[in-house]
This record gives structure tokens, sequence and C-alpha cells, in this order.
């Protein structure tokens, strides 16, 4: 077997470049809008949160932004914590609910179906995250619409 002659990663090494951007930032225009919608699980796979970060990047860059929690996507939405509310039983447990309400104190709207809420996962409406903004079931759609009426930059995630 040929001998390895390049030096192990250290910790603070570069692996990649990151500072390199191949597109223009793009920035809102002045009363651009951007609808984020989850249909999935929490903590079941990592889309839940990457697209938190990407709603968390779309009001960075200007946009007036909302988020539609429906189906399973209403548990990211819960109150959380262990063994009391907002207690962190394990690194990285709270970041959904960490994310949400920063997502909300950054000017964000973040909304939660109550049909999901109630009939899928047997919770009421004090269980949200505070801020987090209950619809009804037959708001969902209507919600997708004004923002496609509005022109506004829709990311639509399914999982399950």
């Amino acid at each position: 077997m040929p001998a390895v002659v390049k030096p192990a990663n250290q910790k603070g090494d570069f692996l990649v470049d990151y500072e390199e951007k191949k597109f223009e930032d793009v920035k809102a225009q002045p009363g651009e809008k951007a609808l984020v919608t989850f249909h999935t699980v929490a903590f079941e796979g990592s889309i839940g949160f990457v697209n938190l970060l990407q709603t968390s990047r779309l009001i960075q860059k200007g946009f007036e932004t909302s988020v539609l929690l429906y189906g399973p996507g209403v548990t990211l939405a819960l109150q959380r914590g262990f063994p009391k509310l907002g207690d962190e039983a394990f690194p990285g447990h709270l970041n959904f609910n960490n994310r949400i309400e920063k997502i909300i104190a950054d000017g964000g709207k973040v909304y939660a179906c109550r049909f999901a809420l109630q009939a899928l996962y047997g919770h009421g409406e004090g269980a949200l995250i505070p801020g987090v903004i209950p619809i009804s079931p037959l708001d969902v759609l209507d919600l997708v619409l004004l923002h496609r009426r509005d022109n506004a930059f829709i990311l639509e995630t399914w999982t399950l």
C-alpha cells in the first residue's frame, strides 16, 4: 500500500472554499413576499430545520416572509422541553423552537393548521410556541393562493 504523504486534517482547517460565491446575492425588491410551507415531521429528517434556516435567510434578504405548517409540519411549532418546557434535554433538542422564535422576532409570520394540530396530533392551541398563529384548515390553500396572487416566492416541502 502506498504511503499517505498529505498531512491529516486538523481542527480549524478549511476543507472547502466557503467564501467563493458563484451567483449574485439576491435581495427582495420593496414589497416582495415569500412563503415557506412544511408538510414534514419534526426530528424525522433535516428538511424541517433546513427550511427554517432558509426562512431566516429570506427574512435577511428583505422578503416579507411567512411559514405555513400543516399536516405533520405543525409538530415543528409545538412547545418542547424536558423535564420542563424550555429545558433542553440534549444539544439541539430545541433547535426548532429557537429558530421559530427567532423567525417571529425578526418579523416573520408562522401559521399552523388547527386541524392537524388537534385532529392529527391531539394538541390545542396552547401547545404552540408563543407567536405562532393558528389557522383554519380552510385557510391553508387560501394562504398559498394569496401568496401566488402576490407573485411571492414559494418554497414548498413535502416529506413522509
